[in-house]
């Protein structure tokens, strides 16, 4: 019998490691190409990876709550045929624990110079890029840039990853010793790093109280939202636009719409669409601020919060949104929303935003106050379309007549865009929409 090495998979260009959830076989299950193995997850989206043959699963490598970078080998199955001997397999972890573990004490020993210094706040700078959330933990454990810049990244492109941060944050407090130590003691080389142990407050409550615990979705989304306020100036422009041609165009061409692309035409693709012409014609609403630098981005990538099966939202992404016309994007739209409510979202499927569009007018909200999604500076809320009385202006004068109207909040980061761009952003989209063709083919 022979050994194929499940591996973590490549999921997307910006995702360089996940966490094991669960665990779906147990050592000495038979196991089918295409069953699923184990549950992963990173910083946004659930994934399970499946077997990539038939066989027999021999050995789990990592344990529940473990962090796999990806490429590494997850599990051992037994498969008929040739491949690797379970003796050269062990020999490769342990040759690969023992580097990873001689890396750690690597920077351990950059960092005494630097631990001594004041602390700073942290940014990404020249080629290294630092991910918000390593960001945030070295700003919440007092990690200076310099030690920061020290720390050796396991990640893609050297970058550092959640787990080379956790580990430094475990050994800075004892680097004297490991340095004291090193001559004489050899180096342990433990399979898995131990995380930090953080105390949880008391719960308070009456007898009569639920306790319930968040979802892990819901801390990244509690831990990404105060982030969030926490970076950017927030501040809000709304507008109301009249969409009653959009209303009645859409009721006009919807069954025959259906018909020929065999996709349901909703309100969201026409909105994204508008957006991506606003965003083209304001590309300074297109960009993201790191540290004091702003990037202008090429790409006009839309994100778009939709619900998933437990009440979180996420937002996956339609890539080049402006290049896409009227049916392209319907079917984007779908296809995203689909996969995002049936949990069958990949990593890459939210990866890569530079802009957020968020419907709080699914909710029967009019309008909203959305926070922004970092690291981009701009959130656009659209709130629900209603049939208002309103003065229609003609040239033989002005009369009351009933139209369609919704609301557009648009949140966006004061830092870096005052009040004239992100008005006069919101007020094209505005515009975009009200201008729309009710004559428009499909």
């Amino acid at each position: 019998m022979a050994k194929f090495e499940l591996r973590l998979p490549k999921m997307g260009e910006s995702v360089a490691e996940a966490t094991i959830t669960t665990w779906l076989k147990d050592v000495g299950d038979t196991i089918e190409m295409d069953d699923p193995i184990l549950e992963i997850a990173t910083d946004k989206v659930d994934s399970e990876v499946p077997s990539e043959v038939d066989g027999v699963l021999v050995e789990r490598l990592f344990n529940v709550d473990d962090v796999v970078q990806v490429g590494q080998v997850l599990a051992i199955i037994e498969v008929e045929g040739d491949n690797k001997s379970s003796t050269d397999l062990s020999n490769e972890v342990s040759i690969k624990t023992e580097d990873d573990t001689i890396e750690a004490v690597k920077y351990v020993e950059q960092s005494v110079i630097s631990a001594k210094e004041a602390f700073a706040p942290v940014n990404s700078s020249g080629d290294r890029f630092y991910s918000p959330l390593v960001k945030n933990i070295a700003k919440t454990e007092g990690i200076s840039q310099q030690e920061l810049d020290g720390i050796s990244g396991t990640g893609k492109d050297g970058r550092v990853t959640k787990n080379d941060i956790l580990v430094f944050i475990k050994n800075r407090g004892n680097v004297q010793q490991h340095l004291e130590a090193k001559a004489d003691t050899p180096i342990a080389q433990p399979k898995t790093i131990e995380k930090p142990i953080i105390e949880k407050p008391a719960i308070i409550s009456s007898g009569e109280d639920e306790i319930i615990e968040m979802t892990r979705m819901g801390k990244l989304i509690a831990h990404h939202m105060v982030e969030s306020v926490q970076t950017s100036a927030h501040v809000q422009s709304f507008i109301e636009a009249d969409v009653t041609n959009i209303w009645n165009w859409r009721k006009k061409v919807k069954d025959a719409f259906m018909k020929r692309e065999g996709e349901n035409l909703t309100f969201t693709p026409i909105f994204m669409e508008a957006i991506a012409k606003a965003l083209r014609d304001f590309p300074m609403m297109n960009i993201s601020l790191q540290g004091d630098t702003i990037v202008k981005k090429k790409n006009i990538n839309l994100g778009m919060a939709a619900a998933l099966p437990d009440g979180n939202l996420i937002v996956p992404v339609i890539k080049n949104a402006d290049q896409l016309n009227l049916v392209g994007m319907t079917k984007q739209v779908n296809d995203l929303a689909n996969r995002a409510r049936t949990g069958k979202l990949k990593p890459d499927d939210t990866q890569g935003g530079t802009y957020t569009v968020t419907n709080v007018g699914t909710f029967g909200s009019i309008m909203g106050t959305p926070i922004i999604n970092q690291p981009q500076v701009g959130i656009l809320a659209l709130g629900a379309i209603r049939k208002v009385p309103a003065v229609i202006e003609t040239p033989d004068g002005d009369f009351i007549g009933i139209r369609y109207k919704m609301f557009l909040s648009h949140s966006y980061d004061h830092r870096v865009v005052n009040g004239a761009l992100g008005g006069m952003f919101v007020k094209a989209v505005t515009d975009y929409l009200e201008a729309w063709d009710i004559n428009r083919e499909i």
